[in-house]
């Protein structure tokens, strides 16, 4: 049997914490801020964590 690849997309965007949940980034930080507030951008720029409903796809992609 030959290894399972993690994808490669979900390597990039999500990370584990100690106690294992999953951070992620939010979106709409990449560009077009000039019209977004000050406070819009701050919030954004904090780190979040996926979702319950979404935490058995993303540790797929993972293999964990």
């Amino acid at each position: 049997m030959p290894k399972v690849k993690t994808k490669a997309g979900a390597k990039k965007r999500f990370k584990l914490t100690g106690s294992g949940k999953i951070k992620r980034k939010h979106a709409f930080k990449s560009h077009i801020l000039t019209k977004k507030e000050t406070k819009q951008k701050r919030n954004l720029t904090k780190t979040g964590l996926v979702h319950k409903s979404d935490v058995a796809n993303v540790k797929e992609m993972l293999n964990i």
